[in-house]
């Protein structure tokens, strides 16, 4: 087994100085287990505390048993251990599609609940293997990366994950804990044929070595004080993919076919402007990017409401704090001529195709605002989220 690359992978993504908890999302599986002690063996040199994160599903039978056993094992092992419960209604269709992003969404708040900007999850080679496998059967499944943000929105913002185990088989993984004798729980889900994870582990394609994630050349950008994103009509397609969906606030990245198609037309000579998953994109010297305030479809521009001293993320691009009063947060658009003379002056200074999906801040204390100050706090997520989706944050120390 390749132990050294785990260790290598914690000290070069790991701020060791931090005193930040690091979040471990833990099914006592042999995966998790063998991640989750790992994690204890780099933590405790350095004072770190761990927590792990047992997500129940509610999907199986026994559900409630195994997630008490993995919290029992968790805290056995000398890690904090909090269940976290899929609650409400399941869908009939795109079950595992639902449950993972459920589960990420569970994960990714618990942990900045916590503090902890890192949540490590235990994918394997195996797992890289089986994507491969699923895609042949028409998935859309991506393969894990060893580190990367959150890929759930706004509830993972700040949050990154780290996959330190990428090198290691599943196989091997087990191997290791056996010689420990340690035992873990099997997800019965794992042999349920329905779904094409349980297929392709069937099939024996789980053990493999670990696949090469190629990198792009970092993209020449600006993000402006508003959240419009200028690239260069070279811009490769999932740069591209990344600048829509974080100038819109959205989630869910375009249809290959529809993004490919934009792309051809941005490297053109064409001069165009042109909508794409909730962003409206503006070709002429380089690419303007900025949220398109006609798509609604979605719920997207939707009212927030806060109450006094709440925290709500708003369209997906600003995260807002209440004072002392409650608030209510909206869209600029149809509603200019009731700003101040000092807000219509900075509007001025912001590009036209942007200016109506600006938050508008009401208070029954004040006149409509943009992003009163003393009084509210509107922090922008856009520059953050996007630094981070084309890898210029790399550690936990610079996120």
């Amino acid at each position: 087994m390749r132990l050294a690359s785990v260790r290598a992978a914690f000290d070069r993504r790991l701020d060791p100085t931090s005193a930040a908890p690091l979040a471990v999302g833990f099914s006592g599986g042999g995966d998790s287990l063998f991640l989750l002690k790992t994690a204890l063996d780099w933590a405790r040199p350095h004072g770190r505390p761990v927590l792990a994160l047992v997500v129940d599903h509610g999907l199986q039978t026994g559900s409630d048993r195994w997630t008490a056993e993995a919290l029992a094992k968790a805290r056995a092992l000398g890690a904090e251990a909090r269940a976290l419960v899929w609650t409400g209604d399941k869908p009939k269709t795109g079950l595992p599609a639902a449950a993972r992003r459920a589960r990420h969404a569970l994960l990714a708040t618990a942990a900045r609940a916590a503090g902890a900007r890192v949540l490590l999850l235990g994918h394997t080679a195996s797992d890289l293997a089986e994507g491969a496998a699923m895609r042949a059967e028409g998935s859309t499944v991506s393969d894990p990366r060893e580190w990367t943000p959150s890929p759930v929105w706004p509830e993972g913002r700040d949050v990154f994950l780290l996959r330190p185990l990428l090198a290691l088989s599943r196989d091997g993984i087990r191997q290791a804990l056996a010689h420990q004798d340690e035992t873990w729980l099997d997800d019965p889900a794992n042999e349920d044929m329905r779904y094409a994870r349980a297929r392709a582990r069937a099939a024996g394609v789980g053990n493999a070595s670990s696949v090469e994630i190629a990198s792009l050349p970092l993209p020449r950008f600006t993000v402006d004080a508003v959240g419009t994103i200028r690239l260069p009509r070279d811009v490769a397609a999932a740069h591209l993919a990344a600048a829509l969906l974080c100038a819109a606030g959205t989630e869910r990245p375009p249809r290959g076919e529809r993004l490919e198609r934009l792309v051809q037309r941005i490297r053109s000579d064409e001069t165009f402007a042109a909508t794409l998953s909730g962003a409206r994109i503006e070709a002429g010297d380089d690419v303007l990017i900025c949220r398109d305030a006609g798509e609604t479809a979605r719920g997207g521009l939707a009212l927030l409401e806060l109450a006094p001293g709440q925290t709500g993320v708003w369209d997906g691009r600003w995260e807002v704090v209440a004072g002392d009063a409650p608030l209510t947060v909206v869209a600029l658009k149809g509603r200019a001529a009731s700003l101040s003379v000092l807000d219509r002056a900075r509007l001025a200074a912001i590009p036209a195709s942007a200016r109506p999906a600006l938050p508008l801040i009401l208070s029954p204390l004040d006149g409509p605002e943009l992003a009163p100050e003393g009084k509210a706090r509107a922090r922008l997520l856009v520059l953050g989220r996007f630094e981070a989706a084309v890898g210029l944050c790399d550690q936990e120390s610079v996120t």
